[in-house]
């Protein structure tokens, strides 16, 4: 089984920025990639970036190009979500997610492995 643990999240102002971070745990030799969702209130989960354990290639939705990064440290098991320039529209559950394939799919229901979520809430 892999367990993934995220944190980072929080309440900030319009403008500003956030890391969260996603450790995991147990077989993470299965685990060829990370990436992160997000689910505002009434709304779908939806896709924010994929990051490879291996390349290091990336994925990432068209709203947050420019403004959110992801990165990994293999040594640490852990990857991160740098966002800057946040905005109200981003507020949500943050959710990191892990799979077997490097596909870096966009759908929530092609991987595998989630954590509990973190709330990240940008106030105007």
């Amino acid at each position: 089984q892999v367990q993934l643990v995220e944190s980072g999240g929080g309440l900030v102002q319009a403008g500003t920025s956030l890391r969260l971070s996603c450790t995991v745990s147990g077989r993470t030799f299965t685990i060829a990639s990370m990436g992160w969702f997000r689910q505002a209130p009434g709304k779908e989960r939806e896709f924010v970036s994929a990051i490879r354990w291996g390349s290091g290639r990336t994925n990432y939705a068209d709203f947050v190009k420019g403004r959110f990064t992801i990165s990994r440290d293999n040594a640490k098991n852990t990857v991160y979500l740098q966002m800057n320039s946040l905005k109200p529209e981003d507020t949500a559950v943050y959710y990191c997610a892990a799979d077997p394939s490097t596909v870096l799919s966009k759908l929530s229901r092609e991987w595998d492995y989630w954590g509990q979520g973190t709330q990240v809430t940008v106030s105007s």
